[in-house]
């Protein structure tokens, strides 16, 4: 099954690394968050990629060049200035009509099964399943009683409500949703699905964080520090 990856984005938000390579290739753990990304794919047996690249696209292209082993990476030009629905759009003639796809930003890690993702899907038979997650609050929880805290917990998880986790399965069906280049997948697309109950939601409580910013970069690679230099989005 084909895996891909949208990589083109601009990444303005971590403007100190990628001022000189795209966020994709912003480094954790020594490498790169996108190789992490596949690497959490190829667990789960999926060896198919095609990268939707755009700003300075000759750096992803020339390091997966250099990788050698059972998987196929392939690297698709489109545009600096496209949206996600866009850059979906530009890959619809590597897909078949009927078949389903796993796609995902490049950008965010996770612990969840996705080959359960992939089975979840299928067994549901609808257009869209989107991963949706309940990230880490920015803060600590702090609960008062009159003047005296009596609870504090560091960062918990939220429980306010489900987000985008960002890891999805589509059927070629998606592609009648994006219009043009300026289709951004995560408004019209998604909510048009939404409503007309095509959207599924597989929830996942485990492991996931994003990198939108220098602080959750630093994050990341604190939490792969503390782990030994070992992936804890990567299940033994």
């Amino acid at each position: 099954m084909k895996v891909i990856i949208l990589c083109g984005g601009l990444g303005s938000r971590l403007s100190e690394e990628t001022y000189i390579k795209p966020k994709p290739m912003v480094k954790i753990g020594g490498k790169p968050i996108l190789k992490h990304i596949v690497e959490i794919y190829e667990k789960y047996g999926f060896s198919k990629f095609y990268f939707a690249v755009g700003y300075k696209s000759h750096i992803i292209k020339k390091y997966f060049k250099n990788i050698k082993n059972k998987s196929s990476y392939n690297s698709i030009y489109t545009g600096k200035k496209t949206l996600t629905g866009g850059r979906l759009l530009r890959l619809k003639k590597y897909i078949k009509e009927g078949e389903n796809f796993m796609l995902t930003y490049g950008d965010g890690l996770t612990s969840q099964n996705l080959n359960a993702l992939l089975k979840f899907h299928k067994k549901h038979k609808k257009i869209a399943t989107m991963t949706v997650v309940r990230p880490p609050v920015r803060f600590g929880e702090v609960k008062i009683k009159g003047k005296l805290v009596y609870r504090f917990k560091e960062k918990p998880q939220s429980s306010s409500g489900w987000i985008n986790g960002g890891f999805f399965v589509f059927n070629s069906k998606i592609f009648n949703f994006i219009k043009n280049d300026q289709t951004m997948l995560e408004r019209e697309p998604l909510a048009k699905l939404s409503k007309k109950g095509q959207l599924l939601g597989y929830q996942h409580s485990g492991f996931w964080q994003c990198m939108d910013t220098l602080r959750e970069k630093k994050l990341l690679n604190q939490i792969y520090k503390s782990k030994k230099n070992k992936s804890p989005w990567i299940k033994k």
